[in-house]
Parts: C-alpha cells; structure tokens; sequence
C-alpha cells in the first residue's frame, strides 16, 4: 500500500530507489569500568587523537571530492574536539570517577543541549555536530563497527536519522539516488551536504524509520518534500517520467555556465551569489557567478571563542576579493543577535531577540569592535576596488549616517598610519524592515546602493515567526504586501539613481523572475547551486512578457493567487 511522507525539500531533484535504512550504532558504555584517573584520560586523549586523524583524513577526500565548504564542517569538528575548555570538562569528569566513555558523553550532553536551546538555527548545527563528535568517539572507544556506507549498492534511497559530515565521506552519487532522514532543515549540515552531492533529499520525516523497512522502493520528490513508498505501477511510472525530465533539464544547464546573464530581448542583469567564507567564493566563481551580492561575514565571527582580529579579517576580505578580482564583491557587515548568537560576545538574552539588539544597531553601539571591520574592509578594497560595505537591519537613516560617519573615521584613522585602503568604497543597506522599505526614497539619499533582503523583509511585513511551524504556511513573499514593498523600494532607487539588488531567497525563485525583472531589478544574488537554473530562468523571459505577467499579478488579492498564476506562468514558457 502507497504511503506519503512528508518533510522539507532541502535539495531538489527526483530519486526512485531501493530504501537502506541505516539504525544507531550500539553505543551502551554502562559495563565499561573505570580503570584510573590517568587511564581514563589516557584513553581519551588517544581517542581523540585517532578522531582526528580520521577525520581530517575525511576532510581531504570531501575537499577534492565536493570542495573546500563542505569539508570546514569536518575541520570544525576537529577544532571543536580540541578546544581546551571541552577537553578539560571531561578530564574534570574523569576525575569524580567517571569512565572515558561516561566522561564524554556527559559534557557533549550538556553542550548539545545548550546549542540546541538556542534560535539561532546555525548555532543549532553546533548541537548537530557534537553529536556527530559524541557518536563517533563513543565508537572509538568502546571499538564499535561504524556503518559502511562505501559499499551501498546502486539505486539506493539511503534512510538515516540524520546525515552527518562524517558518513557523508563514504557517499557515492553514483550509488545514493536520493536521502531521507528523520532531523534537519533548509540550513542544517544534511542540506549542505546534499546539495553539495547533488542527490534530492526530504529531510526532517516524523517517525521516519519506523515507516521505512529495508528494500521497500521509495520514490522521492526533493523539490515538493515528499517520499512514496511502495508506490504502485502508475505512479512509479509517473515518478521516473519526472525524474527523465529532471535529469534532462540539469544537463542542458551547463551550457548556461559561461553564459551573460540576459532576457530573452537582450537586457543584461548581474547575477551574483552568496556566500559565507573564502570557500564559498570559489565554489561561486566556479558556478560562473558575476560577483557577490552577499558575503555574509558573521561566519567569521562564530566557532571560535574570541573576535577575529582586523588582520584576520583582512586577509578573508581580501582573498575574496582577488579570486573575484575585476567583480564586484558585497559584504555585509556583522549581523549579530536575531537567530545568531555567538557566546563570546555575551550578549543578553532577549525577549523577542528579532526586534531588538542586533546587527547595525548592536554594531553601532559597539565602534570598537565595528571600526576593526571598516578598517579591515576598507584595507582589503585597495587591493582591486572591487568591495563594497552593505549594512545589515537599517530602520533609518540616523543609522546609515552613523555608520557613514565611522567609515570616515577608520579612513583618517588608516591614512594617518599610511596604509593602503579605498577611498571610495561604496556604502549601501539591505533593505529588510518596513520602516526601510517606507523610507526608502529618504534612504536612497544616503546609501549608494540598496540590496533588498526579502527572508527578513517577508517576516517583518506579515508579522510571522518563519521558524514558527504553527504559522509556516503565513511565510510567503508573493503576500501582496511584501511584493508591493519590493515594488516601490526598486522604484525608489531607480529614482534616485542607485542599483537595486536582492540577496533574499525570493530571488532564485522561478515563480518571482518575471515580476523582479518587470520592477527593474538590477542584480539577482543566489547561491552558488542556484546560478545556473536562475541564468536560464532570466534568459526565458522577455520584457513584454514580464511586465504583463507582472501586471496580471499585481491585480490579484492573495498570496496564493498569486503563486498560482505565476507557477502557471512559468510553466507555460
């Protein structure tokens, strides 16, 4: 009997295969005895060191084989490991007579569920890679198999709880046609990983595995989020016609690689990515990005235990900015506080943490440790001229003044000690707030560019928690509402002539190209995955064609209208 399950489509695609599930490892320490302070602690040092090894080893072969983002979070595993606090946690619980093992499990315990208490979603996935780290040296110690997922057979729908960096090493897309697990969303570590591995995956599947049996057929839809099992003749057939077409349409998508960015009646658009490391960029420029419309700098800041100094920052701003060299590269400054925490800079916990200290503001009322940014930012401009600052949460113009006025500062501060930098680096915001997109004509007086953050601006506008599953299905940027905000905040820059962009996910959507190009968006910034589709989904449109499209939608009531007509729309290219 066909049964659906459903989950978030975190890498898209089609899959049919046979299910593997793979079940936890037996991981019980409770008979191991404890042999000795100095014993324990010896067997845990050598533990860890082993982990190391084989986990930089994994390191090595995920960067050749996927490249160099995927392969930091096994290398941020490693730094996790040796941080000397974790380390001195479990050899103090050693010493009330604890087993390596107990030792171990206790203080990744305790740290699992201090990440996992937080909002910020990617502060969760440090909860995500403890456990990877707890899991695979409880393996090492108690001498447990650990699962071979090197030989899974052809056509396989691998089932876990959840896909973690470490199992992803023994991954072969060849064999693996599609991934389920029980845990995880858009930006947890399983979704970069599959993405990375281009195989569709659902993730996040209530009671996942206790609904799937070893050698059931599953069919699985990456994009929709939903997996078939035991899916009958006609639907299977249905299925592998879908998964034809899919495979079909990605293989043609490579002749867009080096391709202009241009609608089909010739009109240029500048399609950059986004990103959040030096690693990011080259697996953007790779992708044949134009620029950076996003680096996201805050990533920097985490998985460390104090702030990156101004020549750290330097060198990260200014490697970007020579692999994009005669590009131009968008950095946002810090965007602390929200969903992002970091604990170092002990920030106090908020009641509603989305509307309060955070970002520009947090930024602003911290110049000591924002002018190391700006300093660092306008060194690395000099290089190629190619860098431009964008400040993150602007409500008003006071803020972009402020931030102005620190910018000149750092400058008068950098010629006085005779180091390079650009002088005439240029300045812009995200817009991202209401009271921006109200004002946007005020703010185009002051910023040199905008770029519209519509993640944030979505939330914002219709008062929904997107994190929130009770009110999910309110988060939607073909709302009226939020389409209206885009519509006069592009129209304020083109008044006031300065480029608009959109660093937001609405700008890879297929179902909002036509209304962004027909409300004169200048740059459409992706992720690096997104660039080719997105290249191809400009080059179908013309002018005539988006603009009434645009028009016909503009005039209907509801989000849901909305997206339904502009799917039909998109369809019938």
């Amino acid at each position: 009997m066909t049964m659906t399950l459903h989950g978030v489509g975190a890498s898209a695609g089609i899959g049919i295969g046979t299910a593997v599930c793979v079940r936890e490892q037996n991981l019980d320490y409770t008979s191991v005895p404890f042999s000795g302070a100095e014993q324990e602690k010896a067997r845990l040092r050598a533990a860890a060191d082993l982990f190391t090894q084989r986990t930089q080893a994994m390191a090595d072969d995920i960067t050749n084989r996927l490249g160099e983002a995927e392969a930091a979070i096994l290398t941020g595993q490693i730094m996790m490991l040796e941080d000397p606090f974790m380390l001195s946690q479990m050899e103090e619980a050693i010493d009330t007579g604890k087993c390596a093992e107990e030792a171990l499990d206790t203080v990744c315990q305790t740290f699992i569920a201090m990440f996992s208490g937080v909002e910020d979603e990617l502060m969760r996935q440090r909860a995500a890679d403890i456990g990877d780290i707890r899991t695979r040296m409880l393996g090492i110690l108690l001498h447990a198999e650990s699962v071979d997922l090197a030989a899974l057979p052809e056509g396989t729908v691998l089932v876990v709880h959840d896909l973690t960096p470490s199992m992803t090493v023994s991954l072969s897309k060849e064999h693996v046609c599609a991934i389920l697990t029980e845990v995880g969303g858009q930006t947890s570590h399983s979704a970069i990983l599959a993405r990375a591995l281009e195989v569709p995956a659902v993730l996040g599947v209530p009671g996942l595995l206790d609904a799937v049996q070893d050698g059931m057929t599953v069919a699985v839809d990456g994009t929709e989020g939903a997996a078939l099992l035991c899916p009958d003749e006609a639907t299977l057939a249905a299925f592998q016609a879908r998964r034809d077409k899919w495979l079909e349409e990605r293989a043609l998508l490579q002749v867009y690689r080096d391709r202009d960015t241009r609608t089909a009646d010739g009109r240029h658009v500048d399609l950059y990515a986004n990103i959040g490391s030096v690693a990011d960029a080259k697996a953007a420029a790779e992708a044949g990005a134009e620029g950076i419309g996003l680096f996201r700098t805050e990533f920097l800041f985490m998985d460390r235990t104090a702030l990156p100094d101004e020549e750290e920052q330097y060198q990260a701003y200014a490697q970007v900015s020579d692999l994009m060299a005669g590009k131009e590269v968008i950095i946002r400054t810090l965007d602390v506080g929200g969903d992002k925490g970091i604990a170092y800079l002990e920030m106090e916990r908020e009641e509603n943490p989305f509307l309060g200290h955070r970002a520009i503001r947090y930024c602003l009322d911290r110049p000591d440790l924002y002018r190391v940014q700006l300093r660092a930012l306008l060194r690395a401009g000099a290089r190629h001229g190619n860098i431009k600052i964008m400040l993150p949460l602007v409500s008003g113009v006071e803020e972009v003044r402020g931030a102005r006025a620190l910018l000149e500062e750092c400058k008068a501060q950098l010629s006085a000690e005779g180091l390079a930098f650009d002088p005439h680096i240029s300045l812009g915001i995200m817009v991202e707030t209401p009271a921006a997109a109200l004002i946007a004509d005020l703010l185009a007086r002051e910023a040199d560019f905008f770029s519209i953050g519509t993640n944030d601006l979505t939330q914002y506008t219709i008062a929904v928690d997107r994190g929130n599953a009770k009110v999910e299905k309110l988060y939607t940027c073909y709302h009226p509402a939020v389409l209206r905000s885009i519509r006069s905040v592009i129209a304020a820059g083109k008044a006031a002539g300065i480029p608009v962009g959109m660093c937001g996910e609405a700008a890879a959507d297929p179902r909002m190209i036509p209304l962004l190009l027909a409300f004169g968006l200048d740059e459409f910034s992706v992720s690096p995955s997104s660039i080719l589709a997105a290249r191809k989904q400009i080059a179908d449109w013309n002018g005539p064609d988006a603009l009434r499209t645009a028009e016909q939608a503009m005039a209907l009531d509801t989000a849901a209208q909305v997206s339904d007509f502009l799917a039909q729309a998109s369809a019938s290219l």
